[in-house]
């Protein structure tokens, strides 16, 4: 199995508690003791406990998926497949970032090095057009600071 290929059981469980539910309230159905009130009451109240354990499980799930998602795309990154610096990634102190930003790059003011968070684009937007770079080299630089 190569590193790219990995075993995912969690759908192969889903589907699995999915079908033993089902199962499982259809042979209710067939087998039921009571009658009428007594057995919608206790199906319902199956149904609820059951609906919330799925619930958890498709949560999870989801954010398993995600992670994995976000890991994928990171490794596309680094792999130079999804373009370099596809993704601003600001780590450390901002000031000292913008000290080797003038340094390198007289004619960038204060102005033009405003970030605040959650406002990569418009920073990035902003350098583009001051230093007449493509917005992957822009970042690429950003991330490499």
């Amino acid at each position: 199995m190569s590193h790219y290929e990995e075993e995912d059981n969690s759908g192969k469980i889903l589907l699995a508690a999915l079908a033993g539910a089902g199962a499982g309230i259809i042979a209710g159905l067939l087998m039921a003791p009571d009658k009428g009130k007594a057995t919608r009451e206790k199906l319902g109240a199956t149904a609820t406990k059951y609906s919330g354990q799925l619930g958890d499980q498709l949560s999870k799930y989801g954010e398993d998926l995600d992670t994995r998602f976000k890991g994928y795309i990171e490794k596309l990154e680094d792999l130079g497949l999804t373009g370099a610096g596809s993704k601003l990634k600001l780590k450390g102190n901002w000031d000292e970032a913008k000290g080797k930003l003038k340094q390198q790059y007289a004619q960038l003011t204060d102005e033009d090095l405003e970030y605040a968070e959650g406002q990569g684009d418009e920073l990035v937007g902003r350098l583009q057009n001051k230093l007449g770079k493509a917005k992957a080299e822009v970042v690429k630089m950003l991330n490499d600071l």
